[in-house]
């Protein structure tokens, strides 16, 4: 993929930094290439959006005498869901992407052809790290939208993605577009996987954890399986348990039930967290914590004061990254609480710090994909889910 920042030069610490092959980079090795990457893209963003330099000059930011990231003006990220703001053209935006999949609030995030794409070629980076890109058809499984005409949503657009790492045999969606909306097949998902099982190869499941498990209780119900797919087979979800909070159950029960339903080997069971206003990958390690990657830094912020805190506190997730150049979310402040930990707590052998979701800090109005989602799976299920 022969990628390149816009801008003529002014932004190749940015490139340099965001087209590291390994993703995984121990921090202190290139913290100064990180902190070059932010300078450009602060001067990118104060040069070519009047309300991010309106932000830094009330501030009072200057990004060439700053010594720590967590002084970098940060946006929050329902800002996005009420505004429209961009530091390129319009004719340069080559994707618009929304976070909401049915009614309510939506992000409105704008891309570039520099930004998508080098937030895709991270994403490789990573399936390349875990040896996920394989020759051989796999069957995927998808519970997430079926695409429609003109769609936007961000998560059919990540999971979509994701499906060329391996090539098509078949694809499943979960969530079956209707004219009267997505409606969720949970027993189309259960055909899918006996079908799966007699074909043989490998099994791809993306999207959001709730529908899966609630095609798992599904087939003991029916007295389906346990089935026995082939053990290449892997998970990758995302979107969380949002708005389906009452049904959520620990992350290792969910993977024991995989493992025993559906015979996926643990080590191949991940996670992904990530958001529309902010497209870094965070993916789980065989350990399943999230560690950051080298494209990334996250400050945890307190409740009340919104200063940083230490290792180990629960607070607001503040991400920063200086890959993106569409629009001025350099620093997005998440409605997500989570605490960060040093790398030497986790076994798995990466060398970057990593971050455990404690949940989200508040009720609110605004919709997530994910809430949308588990709309259609309390619609599906009467209201008892």
């Amino acid at each position: 993929m022969n990628l390149k920042a816009p801008g003529e030069g002014k932004l190749s610490s940015v490139e340099e930094l965001c087209l590291l092959k390994n993703p995984y980079i121990p921090f202190k090795d290139n913290n100064d290439l990180f902190m070059k990457a932010m300078r450009e893209n602060i001067s990118w963003h104060r040069e070519n959006s009047s309300y991010y330099e309106a932000l830094c000059l009330e501030s009072d930011f200057d990004e060439n005498s700053f010594a720590d990231i967590s002084e970098i003006p940060y946006i929050l990220a329902n800002f996005f869901k009420r505004h429209e703001i961009k530091s390129v053209k319009d004719e340069d935006i080559d994707v618009h992407l929304t976070s909401s999949g049915t009614s309510g609030q939506k992000s409105q995030m704008f891309f570039d052809s520099w930004t998508i794409r080098s937030a895709q070629q991270m994403v490789a980076n990573i399936f390349d790290y875990y040896d996920w890109r394989s020759k051989d058809k796999v069957n995927y499984l998808l519970f997430t939208y079926e695409p429609e005409e003109g769609s936007k949503l961000g998560t059919a657009y990540t999971d979509n993605f994701l499906c060329e790492f391996a090539p098509i045999n078949s694809v499943h969606y979960a969530l079956r577009y209707t004219k009267g909306g997505h409606k969720f097949d949970v027993f189309g998902c259960i055909e899918a996987l006996k079908r799966f099982e007699e074909e043989g190869l490998p099994v791809r499941i993306f999207g959001f954890p709730a529908f899966m498990n609630f095609t798992l209780e599904q087939m003991k119900e029916l007295g389906v399986g346990p089935l026995k797919l082939h053990p290449d087979s892997m998970t990758f979800f995302g979107g969380g348990w949002k708005g389906h909070q009452e049904k959520a159950i620990e992350k290792s029960v969910f993977y024991k039930n995989l493992e025993e339903g559906l015979g996926i080997p643990g080590k191949n069971l991940r996670d992904g967290f990530g958001s529309v206003e902010h497209c870094v990958p965070y993916v789980e390690c065989e350990n399943h914590e999230f560690h950051i990657p080298t494209y990334s830094r996250i400050i945890i912020r307190d409740v009340k004061t919104l200063k940083p805190m230490d290792y180990g506190e629960t607070g607001y997730l503040n991400f920063i990254s200086p890959y993106i150049t569409s629009v001025p979310a350099n620093s997005v402040l998440m409605g997500d609480l989570a605490s960060l930990h040093e790398a030497k707590e986790c076994s798995c052998g990466l060398e970057t710090p990593f971050f455990k979701i404690i949940g989200r800090a508040g009720l609110s109005k605004n919709k997530s994909c994910a809430i949308a989602a588990s709309e259609i799976l309390k619609e599906f299920s009467g209201g008892q889910s």
